[in-house]
């Protein structure tokens, strides 16, 4: 009985598991491109490898706006240009999107709404390549969870390809 219930539970986890990576994989199919104007911050860490710490406009834009933000995780609203670049609306207040408008989730890190992640890892010895880094490239659900897909330069050229 007990090798029946660990097998069932094994095989809950792995559906649970794979589950999670599929809605990952749709994401990065169907997601829209929206792009983070990176703000500065330190860029490199010696002790971890070639990485590019990450901090977005966006995120001083929102912490900017006041009491909204309550040390809490939540969703943004942003507008987005014809370029797909956002730039902060307000905060998710269960009003319907405007056209040309799209949520973005954050999680709370650190004294600032984090998007997707803080860190962009690269190959040794190719921080060149990323030091022309401007904006963050994600892709973006409708409910507003982002992954980040790589940084593009100035005019939105990939970085690192």
């Amino acid at each position: 009985m007990r090798k029946l219930l660990a097998i069932a539970a094994g095989l809950v986890l792995l559906a649970v598991v794979n589950f999670g990576i599929w809605q990952r994989e749709q994401l990065l199919q169907d997601g829209q491109i929206v792009f983070l104007r990176l703000a500065p911050i330190d860029p490199r860490s010696l002790v971890q490898g070639d990485y590019m710490r990450l901090n977005f406009e966006i995120a001083g834009d929102a912490t900017n706006f006041g009491p909204a933000l309550k040390d809490s995780d939540g969703r943004i609203v942003v507008a987005l240009d014809a370029r797909g670049i956002a730039s902060f609306r307000r905060f998710d207040d269960r009003r319907p999107l405007a056209p040309g408008e799209a949520y973005l989730r954050y999680r709370f890190r650190d004294g600032l709404p984090n998007f997707g992640t803080n860190a962009y890892f690269f190959e040794e010895g190719r921080a060149d390549v990323y030091a022309a880094a401007v904006f963050g490239e994600f892709r973006v659900a409708k409910d507003g969870e982002v992954i980040l897909t790589g940084l593009r330069d100035e005019r939105l050229r990939k970085l690192g390809v």
